[in-house]
């Protein structure tokens, strides 16, 4: 054996070997778990109760809640008893490809002017801003034009290639012909469209499981549009899809365990929507008394995104749109016979319809203003907001089992619901990303 052999067989036996101590090891010493995580809050708010609870620690251990009580803890301590704990906040209406779209020339020109691929970079910066905002999780409805690039930000998030909150993702959303931007270009010119075009209840059902396929947690539809308010001071518009095929797309989505989110801001929209057995009705800014019955009755969520509309009617009044602004009074009304009405509401914002920058969280002010308490206005965005996404077994509360979404405000949200536009800390499954 030469001695260029001789080197090779020695290197064989060394890996051997290692590789043989490595297995021993791993057989027979299991690696230590990891040491539990302390947080240390002055107050809890923990999604359940409609009171703070003072001096609570909440015990970590990996991605989730150990225990929740008031023993002493030791070890890895986080100090929050200046703050005020809460469960991660969710946000259930949000646009991470959308950078705001006041006017129809703000949408085109992100549609005409930004390559998927470059909306889909914004897109990490909106997720890495979501979280840092306090929310945890969202649920994102639709690309507007960018195909499923939703569903590849997701997974990056769940890969922990970028930071961003746990995502339930729309993809490209449903509509019918000419009812949805981009629009009102010659015939001939062939421009993207902000949504899936489907006509028909074949093609429509059709649709539906090309989405699915491709990643939908929820499917979208846009079952209105052209609003405007009549001497009686109902908001009036055109529905978009048939009853028939509302209904196709509604029976597919359920029949594959899969909820439908609409997109119906006026009297003939809701309707349709509630009839076809939709799972959440998308800023509802009119709402028949009868429709509101059967939205409780059934279980149908509201999900009402106040702040941008209010945020956009001005601009979009400008722009030659006035109904804008008369829809902020109906939509108030609206709001307040839902709760009256007992309807459950989920807390949503339509983030990426106003710019990023902004903080989702100061939609609770709103929600307060118009009749809310702060304990309902926080429900909204923790437990109810994990009832419509089918993650009440993991997220909304602070308990143990739950995981360690967790949140911290330095005051009390139930004395300046405002408060929640300070969130100083963030934890997710165990992780912190933000310390005050």
């Amino acid at each position: 054996m030469n001695a260029g052999s001789k080197r090779l067989s020695s290197m064989l036996l060394l890996v051997v070997g290692l590789a043989g101590f490595a297995a021993a090891q791993s057989s027979t010493e299991p690696a230590p778990a990891a040491a539990p995580t302390y947080l240390k809050c002055g107050w809890l708010f923990d999604g359940k109760s409609d009171q703070l609870h003072q001096n609570v620690v909440v015990a970590i251990e990996g991605e989730t809640i150990k225990a929740v009580g008031d023993a002493p803890a030791s070890g890895n301590v986080v100090d929050l008893s200046r703050e005020t704990c809460l469960p991660g906040l969710i946000d259930t209406h949000t646009h991470v490809l959308l950078q705001g779209d006041i006017t129809a020339a703000d949408y085109d020109a992100q549609l005409l002017k930004q390559s998927p691929e470059y909306r889909t970079i914004l897109a990490t910066v909106n997720a890495r801003r979501a979280l840092m905002y306090g929310f945890t999780t969202i649920r994102d409805l639709e690309t507007e034009g960018a195909g499923y690039a939703d569903v590849d930000v997701k997974t990056a998030i769940n890969n922990g290639v970028i930071p961003g909150p746990r995502m339930e993702v729309a993809t490209r959303a449903l509509d019918v012909t000419g009812a949805y931007p981009l629009v009102g270009y010659a015939p001939d010119v062939v421009v993207p469209h902000g949504v899936q075009v489907v006509d028909g209840a074949d093609e429509a059902r059709k649709a539906v499981r090309e989405q699915i396929s491709h990643g939908a947690d929820w499917i979208k539809v846009y079952s209105d549009r052209s609003y405007f308010v009549r001497p009686d001071s109902v908001l009036d518009d055109i529905p978009t899809f048939t009853l028939d095929e509302l209904h196709a797309i509604v029976d597919e989505a359920h029949r594959q365990r899969h909820k439908v989110a609409s997109h119906a801001m006026a009297l003939h929209g809701v309707h349709n929507s509630v009839e076809a057995g939709v799972d959440s009705i998308e800023h509802g800014n009119y709402v028949a008394d009868e429709d509101l019955k059967t939205m409780a009755s059934r279980g149908i969520f509201y999900v009402p995104t106040i702040y941008v509309g209010d945020y956009v009617a001005k601009g979009r009044a400008a722009a030659g749109a006035p109904v804008w602004l008369k829809m902020v009074a109906i939509h108030e009304d609206t709001f307040r016979r839902a709760l009256k009405a007992g309807v459950k509401i989920a807390f949503g914002t339509d983030a990426g319809g106003f710019d990023w920058k902004v903080d989702p969280a100061k939609e609770f002010p709103y929600m307060v203003k118009w009749g809310m308490t702060p304990a309902q206005a926080i429900r909204a965005a923790t437990s109810s907001a994990a009832e419509l996404l089918n993650m009440s077994d993991k997220v909304g509360t602070i308990e143990t089992g739950k995981l360690a979404d967790i949140v911290a405000v330095p005051g009390d949200p139930l004395k300046d619901i405002s408060i929640l536009e300070q969130v100083d800390f963030v934890l997710k499954g165990g992780v912190v990303y933000k310390k005050p």
